[in-house]
């Protein structure tokens, strides 16, 4: 079996980190299986994270991978949210909803202060990071706790600049993958590429670990990536029916169906260019909309919605986060699916 370049799990496999779909429960089979699981923590208070922590580190002894967002908040923008509000107005009108019932708050913190000081606390051996990097200071007091930094890049310029600003690994999101673009260099989707391509460049550019992402959710494709020279590979999608997520009733139905073949790049659920399934909304308001508030100012009116929408059975207004290729999608443990995805290294 090829050698984790990472030299701290046995398989060189990671489970990408999902909010919304997972908590420490995935993360702890996945690490135990031998892969690296992940947390997703850009949604997690402090106490919440706190409390995740010490689930982990008292069901595993493996490592695991916290993951956060590296976002700058956004000023509000009074002007675009009231033509968001416009055009959301009629689907308001329909399900009885009214702009008081839109929740406060972004949902999403950027790596901080108080995050750094807590992982402090516990040490976690890996760290990841979407939207770049957090500041040199934020970032140097996560290095001096010894965790290995990885960060997502979208091409090759943002692969660069991740190698230059401190990053001990890469991970290739390619144009495929599912959830959130990690693309923070510029709003230009024309820079995105697939995932194997992106692969090539990189492998051929740093002398850091790469690891590939995106469109990736069987052994065969797992195998292909680590004799292009991938370190190891991430994947989120195949692991959304396992049982130890959190995906929900309506997402696991929209993922068994024909709908789940076909995904696209939208911004209207956060703010921020994401793949996810096809539904009215995205049909009807996307996929990328222009007056779509910066992320992640989108969510609070468009969560609304959802709400209402999901309490009656539909998917209209749900972000059904999916990459390309689900032929890996198994209703089966984490554990399972992890040693399986490995079987032919």
């Amino acid at each position: 079996m090829p050698t984790n370049a990472f030299s701290v799990t046995e398989l060189p496999i990671i489970q990408a980190p999902m909010a919304g779909v997972q908590d420490s429960a995935l993360t702890i089979a996945v690490s135990n299986a031998g892969g690296l699981g992940s947390l997703p923590c850009a949604m997690l208070d402090a106490e919440t994270l706190r409390a995740e922590l010490k689930t982990i580190k008292s069901q595993t002894s493996k490592p695991f991978n916290l993951n956060f967002f590296c976002h700058t908040p956004p000023e509000p923008d009074f002007e675009r949210e009231a033509k968001w509000r416009k055009i959301l107005q009629s689907y308001f009108k329909e399900y009885d909803l009214n702009y008081n019932d839109i929740p406060t708050g972004s949902g999403r913190r950027p790596f901080n202060q108080e995050a750094a000081d807590l992982l402090a606390e516990y040490k976690p051996p890996v760290i990841s990071f979407h939207f770049g990097l957090p500041e040199a200071k934020l970032l140097a007091q996560v290095k001096k706790q010894c965790a290995i930094v990885l960060a997502s890049a979208t091409n090759l310029e943002e692969a660069k600049w991740l190698e230059k600003n401190g990053a001990d690994g890469i991970i290739a999101q390619g144009i495929e993958a599912g959830g959130h673009r990690g693309i923070f260099l510029s709003n230009d989707l024309s820079t995105q590429v697939k995932t194997f391509e992106l692969l090539r460049q990189i492998i051929g550019t740093t002398k850091l670990p790469v690891i590939a992402a995106g469109g990736i959710s069987t052994a065969k494709e797992v195998a292909e990536a680590i004799s292009m020279g991938a370190s190891a590979v991430q994947l989120g999608t195949a692991y959304l029916l396992c049982t130890e997520t959190k995906t929900s009733k309506i997402q696991r139905t929209a993922l068994k169906s024909n709908a789940a073949r076909k995904t696209v790049i939208t911004n209207i659920f956060s703010g921020r260019p994401a793949r996810g399934i096809i539904n009215r909304s995205i049909s009807e308001i996307g996929p990328i909309n222009p007056d779509t508030p910066e992320f992640p100012l989108a969510a609070a009116a468009i969560s609304a919605l959802r709400t209402k929408a999901e309490a009656t059975g539909s998917d209209d207004f749900t972000p059904l986060w999916c990459g390309q290729n689900i032929k890996g999608c198994s209703e089966i443990s984490a554990a399972d699916l992890t040693r399986k995805l490995a079987s032919k290294l």
